[in-house]
């Protein structure tokens, strides 16, 4: 059975999202990552210096395994599942690799659309753009867009939301 809208409104389905984000983002989500493993391996290690049973070093070599396939892996996967889309009437976003989250946010829901850029993102010309709804699941994210994209996205969608029809609650 299909559901045909009660109102005027354009029917939207949830589908997959047509844009890949920036290449880059892999490099940026592989920092990210070996950032935090590194400080978990240090913290580890510093243990190591005081105390050695047996378990803690075959513990802080399993986290270095685990950590260097994290850094190596995940990021490519990340990049293949990460997925966004803008169009006239919605805004589609794709993450997760195990747990996948498909979203779409009708441009008459949008309430503020942001961007964030922190310093790896700066250093890599990255940006995240977030477009907050009405929603109770929270707000969207774009992350790992081109910076100079992310600021063409904001103004497109800032203007469609603006002359977008509805209360944005």
């Amino acid at each position: 059975m299909t559901s045909v809208p009660t109102s005027g409104a354009p029917h939207l389905r949830l589908r997959a999202p047509a844009h890949h984000v920036d290449p880059r983002a892999i490099t940026w989500w592989r920092l990210q990552d070996a950032l935090i493993w590194g400080a978990v391996l240090v913290a580890v290690g510093v243990v190591l210096v005081f105390w050695r049973p047996g378990w803690l070093v075959a513990l802080e070599v399993a986290v270095a395994v685990l950590a260097v396939v994290d850094v190596v892996v995940a990021p490519p996967i990340r990049y293949a599942r990460h997925r966004w889309e803008s169009t006239a009437v919605a805004v589609y976003v794709r993450e997760g690799v195990f747990v996948e989250d498909w979203r779409v946010a009708p441009l008459s829901r949008v309430q503020t659309v942001d961007t964030q850029r922190g310093p790896l993102q700066q250093w890599l010309g990255l940006s995240t753009v977030t477009v907050t709804t009405a929603s109770t699941a929270g707000a969207l994210k774009i992350k790992g867009l081109d910076r100079d994209a992310a600021v063409e996205l904001v103004e497109r969608l800032t203007a469609a939301t603006e002359a977008t029809p509805g209360d944005a609650t």
